[in-house]
């Protein structure tokens, strides 16, 4: 794959998986087994995981700008791994209560599989020098 063209898959990546974060709240009313924990007696723990997901989707869009760019590289690292802590996470403690299961389907899953796709375009470290 050229590097334009990774570049490309990156920024469009790192958008929609902010524009997701961003819109967690409004997802999680129409999808609630896949994006509410706790069968929604939680509610104020939704509204704060929700403003938090909201900002980190905030950053992602603006750093989707330039991923290359050294102050955005630190952000960008620490936005996939907490997404995939938190995806491992959720997706042990779905595993073993039936009431979560459908988060096996719903946020784990995008979490990860999104983390790990900006994991794997981010530019190599020759690639980001040259």
């Amino acid at each position: 794959m050229s590097e334009t063209t990774r570049e490309k898959l990156l920024k469009l990546m790192m958008i929609l998986t902010g524009i997701t974060s961003i819109l967690m709240i409004p997802i999680g009313e129409v999808w609630p087994s896949g994006f509410v924990w706790h069968g929604g007696e939680g509610e104020y723990y939704f509204q704060m995981i929700g403003g938090i997901y909201a900002t980190l989707g905030a950053f992602l869009i603006y750093a989707a700008r330039n991923p290359s760019a050294p102050q955005h590289q630190t952000f960008i690292w620490f936005a996939i791994l907490v997404n995939i802590v938190h995806s491992v996470i959720m997706g042990i403690q779905a595993t073993g209560d039936p009431s979560e299961y459908g988060h096996l389907v719903g946020d784990v899953p995008i979490l990860f599989i999104s983390s790990v796709v900006i994991w794997y375009l981010l530019p190599t470290k020759h690639s980001a020098t040259a």
